[in-house]
């Protein structure tokens, strides 16, 4: 990896400047391996893309696309070159937030979302959970793998979620707000938006779901959620399908982690990742509100 890196960052000098300094590895990814360089004097992130990311539906151009997008209205770094070496953004002196900063500015967040939502922004990649789940399926058998036991039950809620749930417009989607991907800049306070790699077009109540079920929200952030995102108290649909969106975006993560076992170098216990969605998923399924919150979104 050194060799390669010192390759890619020699292409880097060409067009940004003079390296200055050890590229220094960034912590927390389980994708990609991401570098913090200084280069004609300016610092930058360049995301090294991991072992064929293109079979869990990243398509990097995409990326590129979403990205600069949100990067234009205001919550993403800038990015200044993409190549077959990766993903070159601008470093931004930042602080990492946790889930209880995140319940805090969810109304800043929710803005953000949907202005990206409706930014017309047209993204080379589709974002559908329930196609997901059968093209990572398909993956792990020809691999010569087995789907862990719960799978197949997984599918199946999937797909009543999917029958409940009335149609939306596909718009352009991040699909993957963790705490991690979410920073707030130094000295002006906002919340950014990173890592942009599975972005787009989808259903953009799943991005609502994503967040909150990632990060832990009780229903009043929940309702403060919808609230800033639509501008008027959400109806009890509108809860019910945020609810179903939570149970979607557990399948999805359990899921990832089952191909992602296959197929990553990554030196992570993906199963047991796997097997904490699935279970925060049972748990959701189980309880009665799961079959109110079916009717409630079909009405």
């Amino acid at each position: 990896m050194v060799g390669e890196l010192n390759e890619i960052l020699v292409r880097l000098e060409s067009s940004l400047g003079p390296l200055s300094g050890a590229p220094c590895e960034l912590d927390g990814g389980i994708t990609n391996r991401n570098f913090r360089v200084t280069l004609g004097g300016e610092d930058y992130v360049l995301r090294r893309p991991g072992k064929e990311t293109e079979l869990l539906g990243i398509d990097r151009e995409a990326e590129r696309l979403a990205n600069v997008t949100a990067a234009e209205l205001g919550f993403a770094p800038e990015v200044v070159l993409s190549s077959r070496d990766g993903l070159v953004t601008r470093f931004i002196a930042c602080q990492p937030v946790d889930s209880s900063e995140v319940a805090g500015g969810v109304e800043e967040i929710a803005r953000h979302l949907r202005r990206f939502h409706d930014s017309g922004v047209g993204l080379p990649a589709r974002f559908c959970v329930p196609e997901l789940l059968d093209e990572y399926a398909a993956i792990v058998r020809e691999r010569g793998g087995e789907l862990p036991a719960h799978y197949e039950p997984m599918r199946d809620v999937v797909a009543r979620i999917a029958a409940a749930l009335a149609p939306e417009p596909e718009r352009p989607c991040h699909n993957d707000l963790l705490a991690g991907n979410l920073i707030r800049e130094r000295g002006s306070g906002r919340i950014m938006l990173v890592d942009w790699e599975y972005a787009g077009m989808g259903d953009p109540r799943f991005d609502l779901g994503n967040l909150s079920v990632n990060n832990g929200f009780d229903e009043a952030t929940d309702e403060r959620l919808l609230r800033a995102y639509y501008g008027t108290s959400p109806s009890a649909s509108q809860m019910a399908v945020l609810g179903l969106m939570r149970v979607l975006s557990d399948a999805r993560e359990a899921a990832w982690a089952v191909v992602q076992g296959q197929i990553s170098e990554l030196d992570f216990d993906f199963a047991g990742y796997a097997g904490t969605h699935f279970e925060r998923l049972r748990e959701a399924v189980a309880q009665p509100r799961f079959e109110d919150l079916l009717a409630s979104a079909r009405d």
